[in-house]
């Protein structure tokens, strides 16, 4: 079997490189070991998928290396992919700014990249394990459960290793050390919380309730976290095992072990003024009734039951009320740990960029190998980013493979 391009694993990026190499007018196999193409795909954005957000931009990726993943991104951007897809007539909505979701079913946008490889004439073999891989002159030569394939390139596209119930390994960190290249730390990323267990018990007693916050990480007296400010403003859901939600989920990919989460339950509001006004206004209201117009009432009444103290407006002294603007707005916990790799949706670090180039993603003086994808130590934030970056790198790598 002799193919100009295989590529290893069949998600995001690996179909999107090869349908261009297709088109291209290469001939592409495609293999990955499990038994259904684009598994993640259809199982992220609660089954919707989140496909690109429109504002991706170099910015939203931790990288050793945050240039890596500019020249991509530019040459192939969100307008490109949803004019792809409109092609197909798949519906989608856009859930919040520049995040769009397929309408009713990610199937539909798996659908689209495997008719868009069927008409570029790929072939896909599902159920097929990779055993070893070489150099053959100036090709590849793989050794497979179905045989032994000649290749004149390999892309490797085997993503990273969140969610291994969808078949999630280090095999192309495997690879990557068989030629020499550096892998960077790995750890998972975008991933709820877990607490220790008086903390434990408190989450689980509001599991289900959701509010705004702003949330940054602490470590060693200095604050972390993206932009000027150092913090993401998101949603955060309380769950049996801790603490989820948009903002937790972003904030994971700053936090490590023994850091301190800072988590203002009142984001924009300027709470000791909010309260003084309050008590001025209606001293004999709970300082729970206050909360509770802000809060959910479950929320606010538990509050108030962790610091024992529920008073009237009217007897909060100007102390106090900085007293209870700390606790809320500047709210410090220490998470015991993460769920891990069973429910993180990407993994950050990977096969390092300093030997891997911008433009073909091929490896330095062995440009028959390269590596695309979420394998790569470039991982996004939450919010269509990490998909937007699985179409642009598999677009450049097929261009050029």
């Amino acid at each position: 079997m002799t193919y100009d391009v295989v590529i290893i694993g069949a998600g995001a990026a690996g179909l999107m490189c090869a349908l261009t190499a297709g088109y291209a007018g290469r001939r592409v196999l495609v293999l990955d070991h499990a038994n259904k193409a684009g598994k993640k795909i259809l199982m992220s954005g609660g089954g919707r998928c989140n496909f690109t957000n429109l504002a991706t931009g170099p910015a939203n990726f931790f990288s050793a290396n945050p240039r890596f993943c500019i020249s991509a991104l530019k040459r192939y951007r969100p307008e490109h992919f949803v004019e792809l897809v409109e092609r197909h007539g798949l519906e989608y909505v856009e859930k919040a700014p520049g995040q769009l979701f397929c309408a009713h079913s990610a199937k539909e946008l798996l659908d689209v990249l495997l008719t868009e490889c069927e008409w570029a004439g790929v072939e896909l073999r599902l159920k097929t394990s990779v055993e070893r891989i070489s150099p053959q002159g100036e090709g590849m030569r793989l050794v497979t459960s179905v045989g032994r394939i000649e290749a004149g390139a390999v892309v490797v596209a085997t993503g990273g290793l969140s969610i291994p119930t969808l078949g999630a390994t280090g095999f192309g960190y495997d690879i990557a050390r068989q030629f020499g290249l550096r892998v960077t730390e790995t750890r998972p990323a975008l991933v709820p919380f877990t607490l220790t267990s008086q903390w434990k018990g408190r989450a689980a007693a509001l599991a289900g309730v959701a509010c705004d916050v702003a949330v940054s990480v602490l470590r060693n007296g200095q604050r972390l976290g993206p932009g000027r400010d150092r913090q993401y403003c998101e949603p955060m859901l309380f769950t049996h095992r801790g603490l989820s939600g948009p903002g937790m989920l972003q904030i994971s990919s700053y936090w490590q072990p023994g850091d301190e989460l800072a988590i203002n339950l009142l984001p924009g509001v300027d709470i000791p003024g909010a309260l003084a006004e309050a008590r001025r206004a209606t001293p004999r209201r709970q300082l729970s009734t206050w909360f509770a117009e802000r809060l959910s009432r479950r929320l606010a009444q538990a509050l108030a039951e962790w610091h024992g103290e529920d008073p009237t407006l009217a007897e909060l002294s100007n102390g106090h009320i900085d007293v209870w603007a700390e606790r809320l707005g500047e709210w410090r916990i220490k998470p015991a740990g993460t769920e891990g790799w069973r429910t993180a949706e990407v993994t950050l670090g990977g096969v390092a960029t300093d030997a891997i180039s911008s433009r073909d993603f091929s490896v330095e003086g062995l440009p028959q190998l390269r590596f695309i994808g979420e394998v790569l130590d470039v991982t996004g934030e939450l919010g269509g980013y990490n998909f937007q970056w699985a179409w642009a790198s598999g677009v450049a790598c097929g261009q050029a493979v």
